[in-house]
């Protein structure tokens, strides 16, 4: 087996210039006066078995991505290949054979369960449907042994939702996900919600639950030192676009691009060495607005560095590094 081959073997999903775009209606005819680029152009890769973070602040298009991996939205453009197949290719009939291998952990575990079935019937409706046990009783073992493994004791596969702390809650959506033995999961800002004691609990759980399962994630967040515990590849988004892309290492011991020196100068530390280490970067005025973004390089209205060619044409996503991307001048002039 040659390298490439080897590679595309490692893959599990493989991203190539994905793009959704939500028109803007106006008008009494709600006619179509322009497009919000929510997603404008992704690509990245994420091996079997292993966490790719997406790390940007808020509005940056992370969500909608995980959403359209999933065919919860429908893309613009582009192609997402998982486990070998062209997920937007797909028909209804092989959509459903997927998503028992693609499935998805909300941010809110207050309101992505349904306050009025209890556990056993919000972990087990999917195991019903794409008729995955023979009968209630199967279904009813297979919940709880997804539970028990998710923390949670058998006996509360009766109980229902507002009888659970916001961490519980999180621990059945967790289960729901895993109840159908999938491949491929998204956590989409999963422990944001959360207190922080129960941030370390959920996410030391969804290790463990890689580990034994090996389970492969998209791990969504805005908070670095989330992203770094728990992610091996990252890539680092702003305004629809991953603007800087590579290892965990590559990304935060030697950040080429200037939003992600800016992140990682923001993102608090207790260590007094790494703070007087850190590169002060300070990011003027707001973010723009997906629906106009600016020419150029999208980030050159609140980058210190920004020069006149910065302002007028659009870096490439360039490969500086081995499994490195960034999507800067200045950054690719000085590697």
């Amino acid at each position: 087996m040659n390298n490439s081959q080897n590679q595309e073997s490692q893959t599990l999903l493989k991203v190539t210039n994905l793009r959704k775009h939500f028109p803007i209606h106006a008008g009494v005819f709600k006619k179509t006066v322009g497009y919000v680029k929510a997603v404008d152009g992704l690509s990245f890769s994420i091996k079997r078995g292993k966490t790719f973070g997406l790390v940007g602040e808020s509005g940056c298009g992370k969500s909608t991505t995980g959403r359209v991996l999933l065919r919860l939205l429908e893309p613009t453009e582009g192609s997402v290949i998982f486990d070998g197949g062209n997920v937007f290719d797909a028909t209804k009939r092989e959509m459903k054979r997927l998503r028992t291998k693609m499935q998805i952990i909300f941010q809110d575990p207050y309101s992505s369960l349904n306050p009025r079935l209890p556990v056993r019937e919000i972990v087990g409706e999917a195991l019903l449907q794409h008729k995955l046990v023979g009968s209630k009783h199967e279904m009813t073992e297979r919940v709880i042994e997804v539970i028990s493994k998710c923390g949670l004791f058998p006996e509360q596969a009766y109980r229902y939702p507002h009888q659970f702390s916001g961490g519980q809650r999180q621990r059945i959506c967790i289960a729901r996900a895993l109840a159908l033995n999938p491949k491929f999961v998204v956590c989409d800002e999963a422990v944001s919600a959360l207190d922080v004691s129960i941030q370390a609990q959920i996410i030391n759980l969804l290790k463990d639950l890689q580990e034994e399962l090996e389970l492969t994630y998209l791990f969504i967040s805005h908070d670095l030192s989330v992203v770094k515990f728990i992610s091996d590849d990252v890539g680092v988004m702003y305004l629809g676009q991953i603007v800087e892309y590579g290892s965990k290492e590559q990304i935060f011991d030697n950040p080429l691009h200037p939003y992600t020196e800016a992140l990682l100068a923001a993102a608090p530390s207790l260590d007094p060495q790494i703070r007087s280490r850190k590169k002060r970067i300070i990011m003027e005025g707001d973010v723009p607005s997906p629906a106009n973004p600016p020419l150029g390089c999208r980030f050159h209205t609140r980058c210190p560095y920004a020069e006149d060619k910065c302002k007028k044409e659009e870096p490439e996503n360039k490969e500086v590094e081995p499994g490195r991307f960034v999507m800067c001048h200045m950054a690719q002039r000085q590697v």
